[in-house]
């Protein structure tokens, strides 16, 4: 499973998406925003997956936007200011939700960084859940040096990760935040010292993630995602009605059993959903 973009490899219960034009630095095309949302929906409707990595190859994680590839797109369209206007704001509109994607994603998604996160790559990994890097890693928000401000997510997602004077440091100057800057601030959980070292340790992770009840860990990501955008009234109210519907009491007797008898505790996956892709055929 793959595209142009990326390529797709599921190894027990963990999905890897890996990012695969190394020679471009991993730019995003203008079908990645089509093939991007297509392939999270698949993975989402797949009960077998509990974990997603977004990595990448070659010396760089992402350089964001294929900027030339665009440039005789809708991103730059011109003609009667209306259509031209609102016809941006429906391509901008898709890239986000393209990207927010993987918030709503029902398993947790870990991004391995190496080298340079720029731009667009800096909107993907805040809509992670975790994030992880090698020691030669940076992340630019360069949307400002080119004119622009950050319309993919940056903005409304970075400060609820870093200190909000940091971010704002980092997007009205554009400057590079540096791995071990990175660690300290919390935008990353780990710094590896290279790239192998750190797909060890993320697959390692993961797999400690997708070691537990499959749903106690989409309801755990549904509730922190639910607890960012509002009240603690509001969480713990949402957390109740959860939890109401979706306590699993076998799956609670089956964790204590498990380590009772000394052994991995063993689930049931999550329920497969169709895909419009799939009710289509």
């Amino acid at each position: 499973m793959g595209s142009r973009n990326f390529e797709i490899d599921i190894v027990d219960q963990v999905a890897w998406l890996v990012l695969s034009r190394p020679d471009e630095l991993n730019t995003f095309q203008p079908e990645f925003w089509y093939e991007f949302p297509q392939a999270l929906a698949r993975l989402g409707a797949d009960g077998a997956v509990r974990a997603l990595v977004v990595a990448s190859t070659g010396r760089h994680f992402t350089a964001g936007l294929d900027l030339a590839a665009f440039g005789s797109a809708e991103l730059f369209a011109d003609g009667e200011p209306a259509r031209a206007n609102l016809a941006r704001r429906s391509l901008i509109l898709r890239m986000q939700e393209a990207l927010t994607a993987l918030e709503r994603l029902r398993v947790p998604v870990l991004a391995a960084v190496q080298g340079g996160c720029i731009g667009g790559g800096v909107d993907l990994i805040t809509a992670c859940d975790m994030r992880y890097a090698t020691a030669d890693a940076f992340f630019t928000v360069q949307e400002t040096k080119i004119g622009i401000p950050a319309d993919l997510g940056t903005l409304q997602r970075l400060p609820r990760v870093i200190p909000d004077g940091l971010a704002r440091e980092l997007v009205y100057t554009g400057r590079r935040l540096p791995a071990d800057q990175a660690l300290a601030a919390g935008l990353v959980n780990q710094v590896f010292p290279d790239r192998d070292a750190m797909l060890r340790g993320v697959g390692e992770i993961a797999a400690e993630i997708v070691a537990n009840s499959p749903v106690a860990v989409w309801g755990s990501k549904e509730l922190l995602l639910h607890a960012r955008d509002h009240t603690v009234a509001d969480g713990l109210a949402y957390t109740a009605t959860w939890q109401g519907g979706a306590f699993q009491p076998g799956e609670v007797a089956e964790s204590v059993q498990a380590r009772f008898d000394k052994r991995a505790a063993r689930y049931q996956d999550l329920p497969s959903v169709t895909t419009p892709e799939q009710a289509g055929r």
